[in-house]
């Protein structure tokens, strides 16, 4: 049974083509900073309770930037995401999706969603994405 580690490369691979699929583009600062806080959040699910005391500080100081800056990078990411990605991964995620007529998620909603999934998928020791 396979443990991943924070800087597991199959995980980033992994996370990299979710945020994919669901329309981030790579181009963006908040692509990156949101790569961060869902590897960060898979980690530690107790940082998606509290953004703006702990995640986005710590997403801040690796990227030398303002917290502001990265909660600002990543609601520009997901609102990008939100009205190009894949309306049947979003449904399959949240419930609702764009098309559906449905508001964004939040920051924090939507990275809580997809940390949990990603806790979900890696719980059996990565099998999943193995064969995902």
């Amino acid at each position: 049974m396979k443990n991943f580690e924070e800087n597991d490369v199959e995980l980033e691979r992994y996370v990299t083509g979710l945020m994919l699929d669901m329309g981030v583009p790579a181009h963006l600062k908040g692509y990156h900073y949101l790569r961060r806080a869902l590897l960060i959040s898979w980690r530690d699910l107790e940082t998606v309770g509290s953004v703006t005391k702990l995640l986005y500080p710590e997403i801040a100081r690796s990227f030398k930037t303002t917290p502001q800056k990265v909660e600002r990078a990543i609601r520009n990411a997901i609102e990008v995401s939100w009205s190009r990605g894949n309306q049947e991964t979003f449904l399959s995620l949240f419930g609702y999706c764009a098309s559906k007529g449905a508001g964004r998620p939040t920051n924090s909603e939507y990275i809580a969603r997809i940390a949990d999934k990603l806790r979900l998928d890696t719980k059996d020791g990565g099998a999943r994405i193995m064969s995902a």
